[in-house]
């Protein structure tokens, strides 16, 4: 349990930092910006209670919101997405008991349920962040089009980061 938080804690810090950093300045064609801070409400072991789940949402947030100065936004999202995360997983997996490991991954969900899971959670949150952002349907086609690239190569990098980690552990 403790190694757990551990690696928890220090992939908190570093993907909350690399957002901040190197994250929040790349934006393809002016409209896909990667989140890859969400990988760690993603990656969260489904065993966790729901009030430790919303408030390490909402911290990742918050810290990302004050590095990037985005007033609340991300924390806002952030909160939403934490909510979401065991209804959208039991869309694709029904029963909690037959994870072979607590954590969502490659490795104990397998690869076609945790891509549907991965792509789900990346566009539910990049839906959300976008219409907090625009906080109005004035311009819908550029809004959408910000949601799709985001979405997909937030998705990419995702993958990618999760075959690392899965690998290492």
């Amino acid at each position: 349990m403790t190694k757990t938080a551990i690696q928890f804690t220090i992939l908190y810090i570093v993907l909350a930092l690399a957002q901040a950093i190197v994250f929040n300045n790349v934006c393809l064609f002016g409209a896909a910006v990667p989140f890859v801070f969400i990988y760690v409400i993603i990656r969260l072991p489904m065993t966790l209670a729901v009030n430790w789940v919303l408030t390490i949402g909402f911290t990742l947030g918050l810290v990302v919101d004050i590095f990037s100065d985005t007033q609340g936004m991300n924390s806002l999202a952030c909160t939403l997405l934490a909510m979401a995360r065991r209804p959208i997983l039991h869309l694709y997996f029904p029963r909690e008991d037959e994870l072979t490991m607590p954590e969502p991954s490659i490795r104990s969900l397998g690869p076609e349920i945790y891509g549907r899971y991965l792509f789900t959670m990346v566009l539910f949150y990049c839906t959300a962040i976008f219409l907090i952002e625009a906080f109005s349907l004035f311009d819908p086609l550029r809004i959408m089009l910000r949601v799709i690239c985001s979405t997909f190569l937030t998705f990419l990098l995702l993958l990618g980061l999760d075959s690392v980690i899965s690998r290492g552990s």
